[in-house]
């Protein structure tokens, strides 16, 4: 895909099929390699400015920015505007006077907010939107009073992302926020409750790419990763463990016996989970290890040279 920013042009490809075309995957904000399945760039939105020019020279440069749109989610729509009288003396006239409900001043100090977050997390729009349509939601139903608006705000944007099937982890979205892991998932608990809001289930699946591309392995792993988790859950070697941490344990596992061996160190930072955890899922896992690999798989290192744990 060719990007530009005034002017200049980046050309992204794939670093293993240079002249294959990508695939951009609208929903996840993603840009994919069709032949290897690698996540080569993980932004397709255009979170630019809107810019106009209103002169009737087609070669001006003082580009005029087009007013915000009407935001349906706000009781006014928009800031009103109010004329009011300044009484006495020379400077006796008008000014002009905008208002806004402290309810509406907390939507859009939120919406901003969730777009903000949005953005650093490289998400669609549709994400965002979604997210601020939750947070009104909760306001509105008032049954959160005494939580801050930040946690709330987290909140939303994780449940969006797994509403429309790209979720993220609490530590992925604590890392853009000002609120700890515990709090959002407190905060993520009492609005599923109190709100009746449904909730995708979370496979390991939803994470493999994106944990794997960020570990620069290569596709073979990544494919042996996702083989070894399916299989674990579908054997029941992993009760009760998060597939989150499945998804780490199996990423380990796999990267073992290649050529790009990772730590449970360097797994644990990219997803989010303490080593131990992966480390426990792990050894669970373990004593299949011979019947989880795929059957194509070639090993750089023999599976019975796995680490213990």
């Amino acid at each position: 895909m060719a990007s530009s920013s005034r002017g200049a042009t980046v050309q992204v490809n794939c670093p293993e099929h240079p002249d294959t075309p990508l695939v951009e995957d609208h929903h996840a904000g993603d840009m994919i390699c069709p032949e290897c399945g690698l996540v080569v760039g993980d932004r397709v939105i255009d979170v630019g400015s809107e810019w106009r020019t209103f002169s009737n020279d087609k070669d001006a440069k003082d580009a005029s920015r087009v007013g915000a749109a009407e935001n349906s989610l706000l009781d006014g729509g928009d800031l009103s505007t109010m004329i009011a009288a300044v009484p006495g003396g020379e400077d006796s006239g008008y000014r002009n006077r905008r208002t806004i409900s402290s309810s509406d001043r907390t939507l859009i100090s939120a919406f901003k907010e969730i777009n903000q977050m949005a953005d650093r997390l490289n998400l669609p729009k549709m994400i965002a939107d979604r997210g601020s349509t939750l947070f009104k939601t909760v306001h509105e139903g008032k049954s959160l009073r005494g939580r801050s608006n930040d946690a709330i705000v987290s909140a939303c944007v994780y449940i969006a992302c797994r509403q429309e099937g790209v979720p993220r982890t609490f530590k992925e979205i604590c890392a853009v926020s000002k609120i700890s892991k515990k709090e959002i998932g407190r905060v993520f608990k009492l609005i599923i409750k109190n709100h009746e809001t449904n909730v995708e289930l979370i496979t390991t699946g939803d994470f493999m790419s994106r944990f794997c591309t960020n570990l620069e392995l290569p596709m073979k792993v990544q494919k042996a990763a996702t083989c070894i988790a399916r299989k674990a859950v579908d054997l029941d070697l992993v009760p009760g463990r998060s597939p989150i941490s499945v998804a780490a344990a199996a990423i380990y596992m796999a990267s073992q016996v290649s050529n790009t061996k990772k730590s449970q160190k360097d797994i644990g930072e990219v997803a989010g989970v303490a080593e131990v955890t992966i480390r426990q899922a792990y050894k669970l896992m373990y004593p299949k290890a011979h019947v989880l690999f795929p059957d194509e798989f070639k090993f750089d290192t023999p599976i019975d040279q796995l680490p213990l744990q």
